[in-house]
């Protein structure tokens, strides 16, 4: 009797330790059945949704007449949707937006020249870099700012866009100067504009709108580097696969000469990162 006890129980646990290593095994396949990682979405969709801040000048800007996109990273997004064989489709956004598109799948990457920042950086996922620009001002040609040292004194207000890279570092460095934070649909440009603020604290490519479209702007640029910053596109966290396809892209681009040629078509060959 004690030896068929024995033998039952000893196959009992067999079956059980066979039937473990079963489920186990198919676990991995059921799960990847079930979940398609996102570059896998990405082309059984066949198109690859890139959430853009339209007011972008250079990078991904809307001509308020046209309505028609253009900057170097919509020229980049297109190219990348091309070798993906997929059509692409722009999403607006803001950076004030940016955490909330991607982490609630609006969009399937961020692509308008994205600040790393460390706050950033935990997150969301970034590729590599693409660009660097260090930080700007802007005041009015009446204005009695006429150099960098003049922007951090007392009674001095100064303009920063909320949810940029610069918000977090104007927090820090401005010891004098009063900071107005500035929460679009409003514009920091028009605080400036309006006497409200003395200057806004902004990046090389909206200094380049400003100059452009304006007649009453003057850059005021830092003696020495103030703030340089590397540029990104940014993507959710978790699922990588994307990530890493977009990474060996860019390190393509920049190494074949296409980034330049893109950054040279929209006046930004002066910031971009290329081998």
């Amino acid at each position: 009797m004690n030896l068929l006890l024995q033998s039952c129980r000893l196959a009992l646990a067999l079956f059980v330790a066979a039937a473990a290593g079963s489920a186990s095994h198919a676990t991995p396949q059921s799960t990847s059945a079930a979940m398609p990682t996102r570059l896998e979405r990405v082309a059984a969709a066949g198109e690859l949704r890139v959430c853009i801040w339209p007011q972008y000048y250079s990078v991904t800007y809307r001509n308020p007449k046209t309505r028609l996109l253009s900057g170097i990273d919509i020229d980049i997004a297109n190219e990348l949707a091309r070798e993906l064989g997929v059509t692409v489709r722009f999403v607006d956004s803001s950076f004030l937006q940016l955490i909330d598109k991607l982490n609630t799948d609006a969009c399937d990457i961020a692509m308008h020249a994205i600040g790393i920042s460390p706050e950033r950086q935990t997150r969301v996922q970034f590729t590599r870099p693409y660009l660097r620009s260090d930080f700007y001002a802007i005041t009015s040609k009446s204005s009695s700012i006429h150099t960098w040292s003049d922007l951090d004194q007392p009674g001095r207000v100064i303009a920063v866009l909320q949810g940029t890279v610069m918000e977090p570092v104007l927090r820090q460095r401005l010891q004098h100067a009063t900071m107005l934070l500035v929460q679009p649909p409003r514009s920091h440009a028009q605080e400036v504009e309006s006497g409200r603020a003395d200057a806004f604290i902004t990046d090389f490519p909206f200094s380049r709108r400003m100059l452009d479209l304006t007649d009453w702007a003057r850059l005021i640029a830092p003696p020495q580097p103030f703030h340089p910053t590397d540029y990104a596109y940014a993507l959710a966290r978790g699922d990588r696969s994307l990530l890493e396809r977009v990474d060996a892209f860019v390190a393509a681009i920049r190494k074949d000469g296409r980034l330049r040629s893109f950054a040279q078509a929209h006046r930004l060959e002066d910031i971009v990162l290329a081998d």
